[in-house]
This record gives C-alpha cells, sequence and structure tokens, in this order.
C-alpha cells in the first residue's frame, strides 16, 4: 500500500516550513501529500460569529485549501489533498500517521543559534505515532538540503533490529535525495563489575573495544548496504554519548534521524533521552523513527 506523506498544519510560520519541505520529500519520493489541521470547536461569546461552529470549521478549511493550493502551485504534478479533522491535536496526529509514510510537524526555533521548543503535543505525538515523526523548524531553507549534506543516523544495540526502523528510513531518505548517510555509533566503557570472563572473551576475540563496536555497526548496516548498493555510507564510531556525539556532528546533516524508546510515566508518555536532546539542539530537521 503507498501511503502519502501527511503534514500538521495550522497556519504558523513552522507549520509552513514543515509544509514546504513535506513537500520537497513527497516530490522526491512519488507520493502523495495530505495537509491536515486538528480543530475542535471553541465557543467565544464575545464574538457570536465565533460561536457558530459551521463558520469555525469553514475558515479552517478555507485555509488549509488555501496553503495546500500554493504548495501545489509550486510543485507541479504533486497531489495534495486536505482533510480538517475534529478532536484533539494528539489523538488527531497520532491518528493521521497511522496511514501516512511519515508525518511531518513544526517547531519553532530556540536562542540566537537553531533548535526546537518541543511542546507536550510534539512529545506526545512522537512517543504514541507508529510511523516515523520529522520535526521542521521554523526558517528552514531547502539550501540545507545541498549536494554534501549527509542523512546522519544514530545506530545503537547489539542486535541489528535494535536500528533496522532509523536505518532502513536514513537509506530510503538518501536514496531519493542522492545523498551519503553517516551512521554513527556511540560507546562508553563499560564498569568494572560487568565484566565477566565470557565477555571478556568475546572482547578478546574482536580484538578490543572499539573493533568490536565497528563489529556491530557493520552488522546492522550489512542489509542496508545491500538493498541500497548505490548510497554511499560513513561508519562514525565515536567514544561518548549518543547524544553528545550525534550533536557534533549535526552540522554536516541535512537530516538527523533517531530511534525511539518511548515510555510511559505517571505524568504521561517520554521519549528516550538520545531523541530528547537531538530534537531540542540540532540545527537541521529530525526524524524520530519507532520501532518496527
Amino acid at each position: 500500500m503507498t501511503r502519502p506523506i501527511t503534514v500538521g498544519f495550522d497556519g504558523t510560520e513552522e507549520s509552513l516550513a514543515a509544509l514546504d519541505w513535506a513537500a520537497r520529500e513527497a516530490v522526491r519520493r512519488g507520493l502523495e501529500l495530505r495537509v491536515v489541521q486538528a480543530w475542535r470547536f471553541q465557543a467565544d461569546v464575545a464574538l457570536d460569529v465565533l460561536s457558530d461552529p459551521e463558520t469555525q470549521a469553514g475558515w479552517v478549511r478555507d485555509a488549509v485549501a488555501e496553503a495546500a493550493e500554493v504548495v501545489a502551485v509550486r510543485h507541479h504534478g504533486l497531489v495534495v489533498t486536505t482533510d480538517v479533522l475534529e478532536g484533539g491535536t494528539v489523538e488527531a496526529l497520532v491518528e493521521a500517521a497511522a496511514g501516512a509514510e511519515m508525518l511531518v510537524l513544526g517547531s519553532r526555533g530556540h536562542g540566537p543559534v537553531v533548535g526546537f521548543l518541543l511542546g507536550s503535543v510534539g512529545q506526545q505525538v512522537i512517543a504514541e505515532a507508529v510511523r516515523p515523526v520529522v520535526l521542521v523548524r521554523a526558517g528552514d531553507e531547502p539550501t540545507a538540503e545541498a549536494a554534501g549534506r549527509e542523512i546522519v543516523v544514530g545506530q545503537q544495540g547489539e542486535d541489528p533490529e535494535d536500528s533496522a526502523a532509523a536505518l532502513g528510513f536514513a537509506f530510503e531518505t538518501a536514496a531519493a535525495r542522492g545523498a551519503t548517510v553517516r551512521a554513527v555509533r556511540a560507546w562508553t566503557l563499560p564498569p568494572v563489575f560487568a565484566y565477566s570472563p565470557g565477555s571478556l572473551k568475546l572482547l578478546d576475540e574482536a580484538g578490543g573495544l572499539e573493533p568490536r563496536e565497528k563489529q556491530a555497526l557493520q552488522s546492522a548496516l550489512e542489509p542496508w548496504r545491500e538493498r541500497f548498493p548505490d548510497v554511499p555510507v560513513v561508519e562514525h564510531i565515536e567514544m561518548g554519548s549518543a547524544g553528545q556525539v550525534l550533536l557534533s556532528v549535526a552540522a554536516r546533516a541535512q537530516l538527523m534521524v533517531v530511534g525511539r524508546r518511548a515510555r510511559r510515566t505517571a505524568v504521561g508518555a517520554r521519549i528516550g533521552s538520545v531523541a530528547h536532546g537531538v530534537l531540542h539542539h540540532a540545527g537541521c530537521p529530525v526524524a524520530v523513527v519507532p520501532p518496527a
């Protein structure tokens, strides 16, 4: 089944940046673009006209249709559909993501440099969506997708399946853009008490800690290299925390791809620390990919 690229729109500067990014990606992949806006009627007794649900809904539909028309003209041949989804924002966007190749959302940059202000809505959508969610900051420019900029993806875990979904998304995106994949694996020295005769033997057989990490990365990349033989790959192995190592190469990225490890707490869903850190500090768009 062919899924569209879906983008959440609300008329803000950041959602317009997300719309442009999603349209360019849809053209590259030969997919339809679906523009959605979550809406819930809010009565206002001070303004009678706003107290009419049909009037409010009509204004929302017109705004979404206008944005879709502009982007369709800008990208000739792109098929664009629109939907106004009545209900809570999180619920509507999570549902929209379920039938999409990816969900694209806008996020405000913070500070004099770059980054994201990830509100509760964005965090909940990322934590609950079953498809990849891409965050695009306000002011994102197509020039950031120029030749030479890489698709940076984090790889972690001992089992190649641990990062399969994130790696797959990165390779598919790189193939569509003619870009290089930089696969990043960060590692740290394990605590002394974690060693055992069995683990020491495995480390000796692999030639030490760093060669063992390189071997793990190569094993994870092998099926994707076979599937996408024309995509150049850079293996990046560095000692340090995963978030810090990923952010150290963010300047060369046109897109950062990280896996999601969502967990539920008493105050709601939370995403993993690596995704959280990258989302708040990376200057490029960030894709958060749930496990397969």
